[in-house]
């Protein structure tokens, strides 16, 4: 790879660009490329240009529906394809794949990643919208998401097959890269030994992360008379659909089952505080929430669907539980918070799998690997 190669990074939000591909980014980087980033940029584009990245704005609503909006975001997207000229775009989630993967065959030249991080609010939502735009949804994935010479990226191999088997993806072109994966060295592997058992549910403020089933849950646990702390670490996100609404929010934060900490900047620190990590969710790509828990030697309760399975091995670092199920969620966290030697037994064996399977430097090198294989294809 040499300096003349250029990576353009188009992703929906900056926050989720510096979790989940800083590490590649920096690698491309230091491998030769020149890498640029074209995202919404919050509150995190100094950290992007701190790592020596060059920063593009791009407004993206991910709420919106509205074709206008999509053909305004597809016009500034092949605007920044024709100006730089990429060698590869990797795109990451739906609308960044299906605006970046049109603009890119209008502009022409670039060769294309792209890849599946979950199926968001339409994969999870019974709504009468999400089901409508399903039919155009299916013709759109078989027009953009795999054109001719492009990979795409699956973070579980339950994608992956639902993919090909669809047709929306040629079998020699799909790619399994599982997850963000962690920096191991981040996280303290000591065994948690709380006089009240902490569980954490690390997420954005979401109803198909499961918090819904987590509240209840909790609810059911402590009116059993099971001592216990159950915490909710992340913030809102008014630009998704499945965001909850503020007065659900007051509602717990005023009920005081299940306590609220907002956004967390330091995670280690909240894991360490953790004796048992619980994710509900309806479905995912691959969590890193998960790999961090793993990390931090601590046990997992997850639901058992794509890329929760993946991380969590029912019986051996946790427990998986059907989804949307909070009786069976109560269940399974009753069982940890009691049984001290078992979570620490889970926890091991969480630490030892993120350590043969889900570290960055390995997700780094399969990332790269593909950026190589695209180049010389």
């Amino acid at each position: 790879m040499t300096q003349s190669r250029k990576l353009l990074y188009f992703v929906s939000v900056d926050w989720f660009f510096c979790s989940h591909f800083m590490a590649r980014a920096r690698a491309a980087r230091d491998a030769g490329f020149e890498v640029v980033v074209l995202t919404n940029v919050a509150q995190h584009g100094g950290m992007i240009e701190g790592a020596g990245l060059r920063v593009i704005h791009i407004d993206l609503d991910r709420r919106t529906l509205n074709p206008v909006s999509g053909l305004s975001s597809l016009r500034r997207v092949w605007e920044v394809l024709r100006a730089e000229r990429p060698d590869i775009l990797h795109q990451v989630a739906l609308k960044p794949i299906l605006i970046g993967s049109l603009a890119a065959r209008l502009a022409g030249r670039a060769k294309v990643v792209n890849a599946i991080v979950g199926g968001g609010y339409l994969s999870t939502s019974d709504s009468l919208l999400a089901k409508g735009i399903s039919h155009f949804l299916n013709i759109a994935m078989r027009l953009l998401l795999n054109p001719i010479g492009s990979r795409v990226i699956f973070e579980n191999p339950d994608d992956l097959t639902s993919f090909v088997k669809n047709g929306w993806v040629k079998k020699k072109d799909a790619i399994l890269v599982r997850g963000a994966g962690v920096d191991l060295t981040d996280y303290s592997t000591g065994d948690v030994v709380a006089e009240v058992p902490l569980v954490l549910l690390p997420a954005r403020l979401l109803w198909d992360k499961g918090i819904g089933e987590f509240v209840e849950a909790a609810r059911k646990i402590k009116g059993a008379g099971v001592s216990a702390r159950f915490v909710v670490a992340g913030g809102a996100d008014g630009g998704n659909r499945a965001a909850i609404d503020e007065a659900t929010l007051v509602a717990w934060r005023n009920e005081g089952t299940v306590e609220l900490w907002g956004f967390r900047t330091d995670m280690p620190h909240v894991f360490a505080q953790a004796s048992i990590v619980c994710l509900p969710s309806y479905r995912e790509g691959l969590p890193k929430a998960l790999l961090e828990a793993m990390a931090a030697s601590l046990p997992c309760v997850a639901t058992d669907v794509p890329g929760c399975r993946e991380a969590v091995t029912h019986g051996d670092n946790g427990l998986l539980v059907p989804p949307r199920d909070a009786d069976s969620l109560a269940l399974a966290l009753s069982t940890l918070i009691r049984d001290s030697k078992l979570r620490q037994q889970m926890g091991r064996q969480g630490r030892l799998k993120a350590e043969r399977e889900f570290s960055s430097e390995q997700i780094v090198q399969e990332t790269l690997a593909v950026y190589k294989d695209l180049l010389a294809a």
